[in-house]
């Protein structure tokens, strides 16, 4: 009897093992079909879409690694143009302005043969203007590095438009004698005609008069050939101020007004440089600072809507910068992703882009000008 029940014992075991891998095999074949049947369908669904997986060039400069939301979950399958790009090739100022959204967080610029490479890859996907900006872009090399680029994109890519954003306090006379043809649009920042509200927001270098500068650069302008521009930053300093007569007098071809913008890590937050929250004012405040000029032609207007997504930014990496989660993140280089990759983590509002005027007469050969 203790046999017969040691043999019933070891039957029963093994029985139960070959159920049990019975149920593990089954399991496994279940596991496998359901593999196969996804990816099955994955291909299906690649094939009736259209859709390809596409393999991006690596380039050799190192530059700092990104992973942003968007990055991570995909991106657009619209295919943007950059017919208008700002490039800040520099981070580094001579100023302090205190409501600054691109603030000196590195010192890095590209090479020049690397940041020609890259507006190349631009004209190649359609870009109609360049704007260089900062920063302060005459500051690098005491703005030889600028001369040589805006020389490039108009001597040698022959874009219709190149202009740059600057302070003014840096330009000379003899820059504008040796790159002056190829440039279209300068314009210059200034947001208040009273030289004391400069100088508290910041807008100024020891005791040198910022006023006295911008007017000798418009004088530059008209010397040779240049479109002057105006870019005024409303904020709390300056939005009760009427500058109807000065910017009449002046008559630069656009005034721009913007509206006073945050950006988290730029002039907010805790890893920022700046701390822009007491220069901001409200929607109704910058309208009736838009009122009182509504008899300037020229004016343009921004409001922090129409501003935050309808630029395309391009950092000292040359990577697209997406402002729509109110901060400011990189793409991947166009150096070495190519611009059509990188441009659909841009966050870039085509429409808004249109909408706000961003697409106007912007040659100087066709503005016919009196100099």
């Amino acid at each position: 009897m203790r046999s017969l029940s040691l043999i019933l014992d070891t039957l029963t075991l093994f029985i139960s093992k070959q159920i049990g891998f019975a149920a593990m095999f089954m399991q496994f074949c279940l596991k496998n079909v359901h593999s196969f049947l996804a990816a099955l369908w994955g291909w299906i669904y690649m094939l009736v879409s259209g859709t390809q997986v596409q393999q991006t060039p690596v380039g050799n400069i190192s530059r700092p690694e990104t992973s942003t939301k968007e990055q991570k979950e995909g991106s657009s399958n619209q295919l943007t143009t950059p017919s208008s790009v700002n490039y800040h090739f520099t981070r580094q100022c001579n100023y302090k302005c205190g409501f600054c959204f691109h603030t000196a967080k590195t010192s890095f610029v590209l090479p020049i043969e690397e940041a020609k490479r890259g507006l190349r890859l631009l004209k190649e996907a359609g870009m109609e203007k360049v704007n260089f900006s900062g920063g302060e872009p005459f500051l690098h090399e005491r703005g030889h590095f600028l001369g040589e680029l805006v020389r490039y994109c108009k001597q040698e890519l022959q874009l219709p438009s190149v202009s740059i954003v600057s302070n003014g306090s840096l330009i000379t006379e003899t820059w504008f004698q040796k790159y002056g043809d190829y440039l279209d649009i300068l314009a210059v920042s200034c947001d208040s005609f009273n030289e004391d509200t400069n100088k508290v927001i910041g807008r100024g270098q020891g005791r040198k008069s910022h006023l006295d500068k911008l007017h000798r650069v418009h004088n530059w302008c008209r010397d040779y050939k240049v479109a002057f521009k105006i870019n005024s930053v409303i904020n709390t300093f300056n939005v009760d101020e009427d500058m109807t007569e000065q910017i009449t007098a002046l008559n630069p071809v656009r005034w721009k007004v913007f509206q006073c913008l945050i950006i988290e890590g730029e002039n907010a937050g805790q890893n920022s440089l700046r701390e822009a929250e007491k220069f901001v004012i409200s929607d109704q405040q910058f309208q009736d600072f838009l009122d009182r000029h509504q008899s300037v032609k020229c004016l343009v207007p921004e409001s922090n809507q129409k501003m935050r997504d309808s630029y395309l930014i391009l950092d000292e990496y040359m990577r697209f910068l997406d402002c729509r989660e109110g901060r400011k993140d990189p793409s991947k280089s166009i150096l070495d992703v190519g611009v059509e990759e990188a441009i659909k983590f841009s966050g870039f509002d085509e429409k808004m882009f249109l909408t706000r005027g961003g697409k106007y007469m912007w040659s100087k050969a066709d503005m016919k000008l009196e100099w």
